[in-house]
């Protein structure tokens, strides 16, 4: 098994969290500018209501062996006129084969649209994905960003949180408490 942790050099280290041994694989879009800046992942209020949504605390969240975090791109790619711009198309690609294996034993976190466009063979929209998750394979779990900036997409669906986020939470805790 890799117990790894790697560190991807790209101008600054910014830092991939990950081990063979994680229940859980989160795949997110790039870090924010915050989380560049600290070298920590979800470093942000992104990664605040994450942790809340995962019904994780920090520390759970950043044991290596609870979670991988393996985001779409390991830098920071720019400002956009209407917040980050997206990962660049070459870093999955190039890292995720050898960092995400398929392995059905593991949950993954499909966090965003980027993520999901990646893993998930489907045209929908993010909001089908979600209200749709269970025809997905059960080892796939697709959530919103969990961004401030996707307040408004919460307040048009509060059946994430009313509904489904309950039933994913549920499938997590299992998984946590399995082994």
């Amino acid at each position: 098994m890799n117990t790894s942790i790697f560190i991807i050099k790209s101008g600054a280290e910014d830092r991939l969290q990950h081990s063979g041994n994680a229940k859980f694989i989160l795949i997110g879009q790039a870090p924010g500018i915050k989380a560049h800046q600290s070298n920590k992942p979800w470093n942000d209020a992104s990664g605040e209501r994450l942790r809340l949504w995962l019904d994780m605390t920090e520390h759970t969240f950043y044991d290596k062996n609870t979670l991988s975090i393996v985001p779409m791109e390991f830098c920071y790619p720019g400002k956009g006129k209407s917040g980050d711009l997206p990962p660049r198309p070459e870093c999955a690609p190039k890292w995720h084969s050898l960092l995400v294996q398929q392995d059905t034993s593991k949950v993954i976190l499909l966090v965003g649209k980027y993520a999901q466009d990646y893993y998930l063979a489907d045209r929908r929209t993010l909001t089908e994905r979600i209200k749709n998750w269970r025809e997905y394979p059960v080892h796939f779990l697709p959530l919103p960003h969990p961004s401030p900036r996707n307040n408004i997409w919460l307040k048009r669906n509060p059946w994430f949180e009313n509904d489904i986020l309950p039933q994913m939470q549920k499938i997590l805790k299992a998984k946590m408490q399995a082994n």
